[in-house]
C-alpha cells in the first residue's frame, strides 16, 4: 500500500476510540444528538481513512498497472476503481 500509513493509522485509531466512547455513551443514555454527532464524527474519519487509502491505490497500482502494458491487468485495476468511485458517488 503506497499510502501514508501512519496519517491512516491515526484516522482509524481515534474512529475506533470515538466508537468505543459512543457504545458508552449508548450504554449510559446519553443524549441522542449528541450520539448522532458522534457517529457523524467517526464517519468522517474513516472516510478520510478510505480516501487516503484510495491516493495511495492510484499513485501506487493504478500507475503500476499502466507502466506495464499489460491491457488486461489496467483494465481489472480500472474496473476495481471505477466500482469504489460507484460506492463513493452514492
Amino acid at each position: 500500500m503506497q499510502a501514508d500509513h501512519k496519517k491512516i493509522e491515526r484516522y482509524l485509531k481515534t474512529a475506533r476510540g470515538q466508537i468505543d466512547g459512543i457504545l458508552k455513551m449508548i450504554e449510559e443514555d446519553k443524549y441522542c444528538i449528541d450520539i448522532v454527532n458522534q457517529v457523524l464524527a467517526s464517519e468522517a474519519l474513516l472516510s478520510k481513512a478510505a480516501k487516503q487509502i484510495l491516493l495511495g491505490h492510484i499513485q501506487g497500482c493504478i500507475v503500476e498497472s499502466f507502466e506495464s502494458d499489460d491491457k488486461e491487468y489496467q483494465a481489472e485495476k480500472m474496473a476495481e476503481l471505477s466500482k469504489v468511485l460507484d460506492r463513493i458517488a452514492k
